[in-house]
């Protein structure tokens, strides 16, 4: 089966996902980008990059780039948008599940008993559940 015939879905609005989504694009793939940061809500982190700019750039590499916001911790968008790509595609080829998200929770020169327990709550389920819900929806 060549890279056209082939369905991806990537977190991509930023950084390693970005760039892993724009590959297939380029050998003529279909990817869904996915992330909670869209032109129209912005990153909680006032970071620049969209969901939308990362499928233009799929589909300026010559793939089909398809935006779909969904917050990875919320289980129904992740069984919605797998539900989607199943009708819509088939079936899920790749998935390249590289969520984060937590650059600003992080605490550099404090001792742990220090650090905001809250953060550090948020971050293990961006840098954990995320993945783990993902996954189950997408397997």
């Amino acid at each position: 089966m060549s890279l056209e015939e082939r369905s991806f879905w990537s977190q991509a609005q930023r950084g390693a996902g970005r760039g892993i989504a724009v590959e297939p694009g380029a050998a003529g793939g279909t990817v869904y980008v996915t992330g909670r940061t869209t032109r129209d809500q912005p990153s909680e982190y006032a970071r620049p990059e969209t969901i939308e700019e990362t499928a233009e750039l799929v589909s300026a590499a010559g793939g089909n780039g398809i935006a779909a916001q969904v917050d990875h911790l919320v289980a129904d968008e992740v069984k919605r948008l797998v539900d989607r790509i199943r009708a819509e595609q088939g079936r899920l080829d790749v998935l390249v599940n590289d969520i984060w998200g937590g650059e600003n929770l992080k605490e550099w020169n404090r001792p742990v008993w220090a650090h905001d327990l809250r953060n550090g709550l948020r971050m293990l389920s961006l840098g954990v559940h995320t993945h783990r819900i993902t996954a189950q929806h997408s397997a």
